[in-house]
């Protein structure tokens, strides 16, 4: 097995709880990764949530669903929060999201550490990193979505 670590960090124009909230349910995930199509099977134990999240993969008119399982714990409530990913094929990620208040916004840095068989890994951190920036571009989108007043 195979281990490689990233982060990114980007700024949302939204206080952190309303982030942290919506980063808490799994539902959310559908569309903000964007190759989560449903979420199903969600159960809250303690302190943590355990779910599936299918994605779903597309080679021109071949389509592939990957259920992945997901457990979310909040290690440090409106601030963090962890994501633990297994994966057919021995991928396992776990992606941690910090959130800091700054000025009227919020900083946001995802590290994720990822494992996988070897063979895989062009595919799975090509995969791992584009979903991780494409979640930023979403959360982006939606917290900015969310705090402009109805016309």
């Amino acid at each position: 097995m195979s281990t490689e670590q990233f982060s990114h960090t980007f700024r949302v124009p939204a206080p952190a709880g309303p982030i942290y909230a919506h980063l808490s349910r799994p539902e959310s995930y559908v569309g903000l990764s964007p190759l989560v199509v449903a979420v199903r099977d969600i159960r809250r134990t303690g302190d943590a949530v355990s779910y599936v999240a299918v994605e779903r993969f597309r080679l021109g008119p071949l389509r592939w669903d990957n259920p992945i399982r997901v457990t979310m714990t909040f290690p440090v409530p409106d601030r963090r929060l962890v994501s633990d990913v297994h994966s057919p094929g021995r991928v396992r990620l776990v992606a941690t999201v910090e959130l800091v208040a700054e000025g009227g916004g919020t900083q946001v840095t995802e590290s994720v550490t990822v494992s996988f068989p070897r063979p895989l890994r062009s595919l799975v951190l090509s995969q791992a990193r584009s979903v991780q920036r494409a979640r930023a571009r979403e959360l982006v989108r939606r917290m900015t979505d969310a705090s402009e007043p109805a016309q």
